[in-house]
């Protein structure tokens, strides 16, 4: 009777394990994005491996070696990469959430330090980042509930390793080895509006186009740099209004340009100061330049820094405009911190910090303004540098000083007398809220990676839709395309930056082992009650008995 009630039991046991088990087969695909790889010159960036086929485990596991490690944004610090990286992990996986403003502030920080950090670095290890979803997030908790039964009993993680846990296996099963791409170009944008007279004085304003992240594929650059190349494109349309009369039109050229390969050293920028230095007989850049206006991360904050080569000497053009700025900004807007940075160029470096140390080189006066101090900021070059990190009234607040300061220089307004909080652009010539925030959607309505634009259709309409903007407000507009030298690029980009990846949910192998177990047992005692059927039919019949009377 007993054995009876125990296989029957044993039975139940074993069905209902097997209806629990995921199937081997079942698996979930998505697609993944793989992390920045790059030469630049002779400097190696980012991960150089993209074949991943490892058991998933989440970063609070011991041991992490050949397993491909799950992170969401608020778990990635650098000590838990470098850690991964220690243990040699197969690969890192990245959830970054569909919704970013989701995300705590600190975690944002946390995060946007930690990929400045891995960035820097080289490394053979796929780094990979997707997007949340349904599927992502409940294998996300499942191996967070995993790795917190560490600190339970040897009995428990054995117990719930073979009958209640999960494994998940991803897999990326493209097997082409990744390739380089030296065809990539960098398109630069230039346009001017004539001033009155001959042999007028030139103002250069400028901003980079394109955007740097962890992940090209996800890099929108919302605060740097749309920003800087949304103030840009409204001063072109507010000062062709004054320079489409003779009566405002001041004695100053005005020319503007959009520059590419700014996250990359400023390749574009100093492309387009060869093409016109060395190659164009006749170029503004010849004549005339008062200086050079970048705009460089100006959509949040209330700072406003202006970054130099050499401290601006008194009666200079630099010094006259900085000082209009200043007082715009006392008068109008005192809450704002305006600073002076000075950072010498360093000729023993590589690479430059900010765009107007390319004109510096070329000993043209020039300056960047931005509400970032330090070059090296995190929030110069990040995944997480979308719309939901823009403050579009202090975009138009920093556009505002910027183009009252430049109209105050341009006419000379303080030595005539002109009050200090006297408003040029007010009315029709105002920055237009709805402008403002229309390019900024448009600007980071797909990301803008150097080694994107040139290649997808959405890019290059965005590129064409900027150059169209140019011809709508400016004259003398051209497009500048910089090819790579393949046999000496300047940098090189790779393939493979998105794939698509398989999760696999399957029980572990442990699993296998406990069920073929309690199969064997369940023969065992079918068997054991065949062999003895007619010794527990007596007993069983004699115990009937017994109870009948």
């Amino acid at each position: 009777m007993l054995l009876s009630i125990a296989a029957i039991a044993l039975l139940l046991c074993v069905q209902y394990l097997h209806g629990s088990a995921l199937s081997a087969v079942s698996s979930y695909e998505f697609t993944a994005y793989r992390m920045q790889q790059y030469n630049l010159g002779q400097r190696k960036h980012g991960c150089r491996g993209a074949i991943v086929v490892a058991e998933a485990r989440s970063a609070e596991e011991l041991s992490l070696t050949r397993r491909c490690v799950i992170m969401k944004v608020q778990d990635f610090t650098a000590e838990k990469y470098s850690e991964a990286l220690r243990q040699n992990a197969a690969a890192i996986l990245i959830l970054l959430p569909q919704n970013i403003s989701s995300i705590p502030h600190d975690a944002v920080q946390s995060f946007m330090l930690s990929e400045s950090e891995t960035l820097q670095k080289e490394t053979l290890t796929p780094v990979y980042v997707a997007l949340e979803d349904e599927q992502l997030l409940y294998m996300y908790e499942e191996l967070k509930q995993a790795a917190a039964t560490r600190t339970s009993s040897i009995f428990v993680r054995v117990l719930r390793s073979m009958v209640t846990a999960t494994a998940f296996q991803i897999l990326v099963s493209n097997n082409a080895p990744v390739k380089a791409v030296i065809d990539n170009a960098l398109i630069t944008l230039e346009g001017v509006l004539p001033g009155a007279g001959e042999d007028a004085p030139t103002i250069v304003i400028t901003a980079h186009y394109d955007s740097y992240g962890l992940a090209p594929w996800l890099s929108y650059g919302a605060d740097s740099n749309a920003g800087g190349v949304v103030i840009l494109m409204e001063l072109a349309r507010l000062f062709q209004k004054l320079y489409s009369s003779p009566k405002t039109r001041p004695q100053f050229n005005l020319m503007f340009s959009l520059t590419g390969g700014g996250k990359y050293n400023f390749l574009g920028t100093k492309r387009w100061i060869e093409e016109n230095l060395d190659h164009a007989e006749s170029s503004l850049l010849h004549d005339n330049v008062a200086f050079v206006l970048c705009l460089d991360t100006l959509a949040n904050g209330d700072e406003l820094y202006m970054h130099v080569s050499r401290p601006p000497k008194p009666d200079t053009p630099v010094h006259s405009f900085i000082q209009q700025l200043e007082e715009v900004v006392s008068s109008r807007f005192p809450w704002v911190k305006v600073g002076l940075v000075h950072k010498k160029i360093n000729l023993v470096e590589s690479t430059v910090a900010w765009e107007h140390e390319r004109y510096s080189l070329r000993r043209i006066l020039g300056f960047t303004l931005s509400h970032v101090e330090d070059p090296k900021s995190e929030l110069r070059g990040s995944i997480l540098d979308t719309m939901s990190k823009v403050d579009v009234r202090k975009l138009k607040r920093n556009g505002i000083i910027i183009a009252e300061a430049l109209a105050r220089y341009m006419y000379n307004l303080s030595d005539k007398g002109s009050p200090k909080d006297m408003q040029v652009f007010k009315g029709q010539l105002d920055f237009q809220d709805s402008r403002v925030s229309s390019l900024m959607s448009f600007l980071t309505s797909v990301p803008r990676a150097t080694q994107l634009l040139d290649k997808e259709p959405g890019h290059i309409l965005l590129v064409n839709s900027l150059e169209h903007e140019f011809k709508r407000y400016l004259q003398q507009v051209h497009r500048h395309t910089f090819r790579q030298d393949k046999r000496d690029p300047d940098i090189t980009f790779f393939d493979q930056m998105t794939q698509p990846v398989v999760m696999y949910r399957v029980k572990p192998a442990a699993f296998d082992l406990f069920l073929g177990g309690c199969i064997a047992a369940y023969l065992g005692i079918v068997y054991y009650a065949i062999q003895n059927f007619g010794h527990l039919y007596t007993k069983l019949k004699a115990a009937v008995k017994t109870k009948h009377h």
